[in-house]
């Protein structure tokens, strides 16, 4: 494979790493640098955030995500992903280099291991997109009330780009993906009893609104950084109407240390 073709497929695999709180793909926020190959399949990746002092954890975990994406390719032969101008880029890019892993890199700092983590955003990424699918299908069916979304299933979803990404979100979790399987459920698959229905509803927009109030600020902060990220940004389909907290969420809060993960 020529050096450029390989260069695509890299790009193409990075497409499949998300930021785990910001939910979206690292090269639609612009998080990829650059990448750069040799015909003998040697891949040079380096990634960017929006600010220097992101949370080492998620800085570490995107980073890894990305690492395993190109090396799975079968055209690759070796593979550099390089975390450029973070406080931790030298720690983190030896421990990549390493393959030491996460508790390998930050040693003593790392009080647990990243899955519990990544398992509390992958359930908060399920959330909100249980919560797109379903107000588009309220949207779609004004006769439908609220109180029948109980009755919802995976079938009676069109097939839509948010239906898609419902499905590859209950795959992370583990959960059915039968069209007979109902929608609206807790992170084991359970059904919520109708009369919490509105409730459930209600807290999911939230989490979704939360999450796409994130990654409009991040977005916004990385263009700041970086002027000439925005040419590698993929436009949203839709804007939040509202400024999101200046922290750039917890996942880009200098606060949240590796030694403390306690991100609800």
């Amino acid at each position: 494979m020529s050096a450029h073709s390989l260069e695509r497929a890299v790009y193409a695999a990075l497409g499949e790493v998300y930021d785990p709180e910001l939910d979206e793909p690292i090269t639609d926020l612009g998080f990829v640098r650059s990448v750069d190959s040799t015909d003998e399949g040697r891949v040079t990746v380096h990634l960017r955030l929006p600010t220097s002092f992101c949370s080492p954890n998620f800085a570490y975990l995107m980073a890894s995500d990305a690492k395993d994406a190109v090396t799975a390719l079968a055209d690759v032969t070796e593979a550099a992903v390089l975390l450029d101008d973070h406080h931790d880029s030298e720690l983190i890019n030896r421990g990549l280099a390493a393959d030491a892993g996460y508790r390998g890199t930050f040693g003593a700092e790392a009080e647990s291991d990243l899955e519990e983590l990544r398992e509390t955003f992958r359930r908060k990424a399920h959330t909100a997109a249980m919560e797109r699918t379903l107000t588009s299908l309220l949207r779609q069916r004004p006769e439908l009330a609220e109180e029948h979304i109980h009755d919802v299933v995976l079938g009676d979803l069109l097939d839509a780009p948010e239906t898609r990404a419902l499905l590859r979100r209950r795959t992370d979790l583990g959960l059915g993906t039968a069209s007979t399987d109902p929608v609206l459920v807790d992170e084991h698959g359970h059904r919520f009893p109708p009369g919490e229905i509105p409730l459930r509803l209600r807290f999911a927009r939230a989490v979704r609104i939360s999450i796409e109030g994130n990654a409009h600020f991040c977005r916004g902060l990385l263009r700041t950084r970086y002027p000439d990220s925005a040419a590698g940004q993929t436009p949203r389909a839709e804007e939040p109407a509202y400024a999101a907290s200046p922290t750039c969420s917890a996942t880009h809060s200098p606060m949240n240390h590796p030694a403390k993960e306690n991100v609800s």
